[in-house]
């Protein structure tokens, strides 16, 4: 069994997960008049094609603007979370919203959901199809929530899908949006390329049944289909997965969300854990001071990560003194090794993972405001592309980790040289 390695400038190795690493801490302060806040977000834990590493790393660092305007205008957590994943969902080069991949019938089905650390309240929409940001319903229905019951005392919805989930948006304001203006040329191409790969499968299955029955005819000898595939094909291009963002405000609420349009070619109704409770992501406040907030995100393969509820597990092991180790074996014990993925030969995941705290002279003082940040994150798969930013720097930083079988990173923004800058 391979262990996770860790890196803390996504250039190296550093140890396995049997030693010890350190984590670099980021204090946010407020004290001074300045906004306070922080926002993490990832573009998916799969493949990123070195052609687009620019547009991956630019939509990166737009989604955390975004994120960081809201908080230096006084907004909170969930409005800061909301913005930076609308900007993800409308880039043509990820797989949420705008861009995402057509399922088998050529559609557009996106999952999204979004937690508030403060009230812990979520919202959720599943294979919903004609909305333009799927996070906009996720976000309206977690508001809604918290209005309390609704007539006839009919506990108001959390979590939606299909046609249901499109109308119920519409209904409440949100515009609908037709699939071919949410579909991208690289989406479309990714299509037929797959429906071809298809239907090369599904031929060479015929003649081996054939030949099982003792019928061979002129079909010949069977070939392998990776053999019969048109050559230098990106073919691992439809692997970019779901992307998510996580928050802390000035208030130290901290929130998460995140957003897919799911696998290529999927079953038409199929729903992933960007949309399961405690799968996609999760935000919880700290109800102690001798507690930490945390707010996940994840990525990678829906079904590996709805059967380990990684999001959860990986938020209850920020509580653990050493965050860096914790999530370590976090990902080791409850995915790469977890008795509920037992049989698969490739488990394929990744996570973003933000916990904070009030400064020690903060928690003795009203007049002093100040967040100690720890931010990290894990995969599994070939690369991840993560961006990061304070309320207080001038510009997000991004970096792209390539080739590692399992990495981690906790940067801070007082390191900015251990991350690669577009």
């Amino acid at each position: 069994m391979e262990n996770l390695e860790n890196s803390t400038d996504c250039k190296e190795t550093v140890s396995p997960l049997n030693n010890s690493g350190s984590t670099v801490n980021s204090t946010v302060s407020g004290y001074d008049g300045k906004a306070m806040g922080f926002v993490l977000v990832h573009a998916g834990a799969g493949y990123h094609s070195e052609s687009k590493a620019k547009e991956y790393k630019h939509v990166c660092k737009r989604a955390c603007q975004r994120a960081v305007d809201r908080l230096r205008a006084g907004g909170l957590a969930l409005e800061a979370v909301t913005s930076a994943l609308m900007e993800l969902e409308d880039s043509p080069f990820t797989n949420a919203g705008t861009g995402s991949n057509l399922n088998l019938s050529g559609e557009i089905e996106c999952d999204a959901s979004i937690m508030d650390g403060k009230s812990l309240n979520y919202g959720a929409v599943g294979a919903l199809s004609g909305i333009k940001n799927p996070v906009l319903v996720a976000r309206r229905l977690l508001s809604e929530t918290q209005k309390g019951k609704l007539s006839a005392g009919r506990i108001p919805p959390c979590f939606l899908v299909g046609k249901g989930a499109e109308q119920w948006a519409i209904s409440h304001g949100i515009p609908a949006c037709p699939t071919e203006k949410m579909t991208t040329k690289f989406s479309l191409s990714g299509y037929k390329r797959n429906k071809r790969k298809m239907e090369l499968a599904e031929q060479v299955e015929t003649k081996r049944k054939r030949q099982l029955c003792g019928h061979e005819n002129d079909f010949g000898c069977l070939e392998p289909v990776g053999d019969i595939l048109v050559a230098g094909e990106e073919n691992n291009s439809a692997c970019l997965d779901t992307v998510g963002v996580v928050v802390v405000d000035r208030e130290g609420n901290v929130a998460a969300a995140v957003s897919s349009g799911g696998l290529a070619m999927k079953h038409p109704g199929r729903v992933g854990q960007a949309a399961h409770y405690g799968c996609g992501c999760w935000a919880e406040n700290a109800r102690d001071v001798s507690l930490y907030s945390t707010a996940v995100s994840t990525s990678g393969s829906g079904e590996h990560l709805i059967r380990t509820m990684l999001a959860r597990e990986c938020s209850t092991a920020m509580q653990a003194e050493n965050a860096h180790q914790a999530l370590l074996e976090a990902m080791q014990n409850k995915f790469i090794s977890s008795p509920f993925l037992a049989g698969e030969d490739c488990v394929l995941g990744g996570v973003i993972v933000l916990r904070c705290c009030t400064c020690g002279e903060a928690q003795r003082s009203e007049d002093i405001q100040a967040l100690l940040v720890e931010f990290l994150w894990s995969h599994t798969t070939e690369s991840m592309c993560v961006g990061y930013m304070s309320a207080q720097d001038s510009k997000a930083r991004v970096c792209r980790c390539w080739w590692f079988t399992y990495c981690i990173c906790a940067l801070s923004s007082s390191r900015s040289e251990t991350a690669s800058e577009a």
